[in-house]
């Protein structure tokens, strides 16, 4: 059975830092692409960055492109989002997805509709 598990969210100041950990179980990301997304309350899921471990493609959407950081730990089987310069406006609920891609253009791999599997989510919420 398929399962990707988040941690590593909390409580933080505007400026701070945080590190986002998936974890997969039931399958190894070599295959697949990993995304993260967010959910801010009365707002739309967004794609956050994704990376494509078998030919190495990373995006980050502009809104954090320069402030987070995707990497991954096959060891561990483990993607990370490193967050650097928090802002109030980055308060979501994060969730990681994981999927084979086919992507009809790049936006394709910051599409929630392209992920089968998803975590249960994980709090980052930024004070100011």
């Amino acid at each position: 059975e398929i399962h990707l598990v988040e941690s590593g969210g909390g409580l933080v100041q505007a400026g701070g830092s945080l590190r986002l950990s998936c974890t997969a179980s039931g399958f190894t990301f070599d295959d697949v692409t990993v995304g993260w997304f967010r959910q801010a309350p009365g707002q739309a899921r967004e794609g956050v960055s994704s990376i494509t471990l078998s030919d190495g493609k990373i995006y980050y959407a502009s809104s954090v492109r320069g402030r987070f950081t995707i990497s991954s730990d096959t060891a561990k089987n483990t993607v990370y989002l490193q967050m650097h310069s928090l802002k109030p406006e980055d308060t979501a609920v994060y969730y990681c997805a994981a999927d084979q891609i086919f992507p009809l253009h790049d936006m394709t791999y910051l599409s929630d509709f392209a992920y089968e599997y998803w975590g249960q989510g994980v709090q980052v919420t930024v004070s100011s």
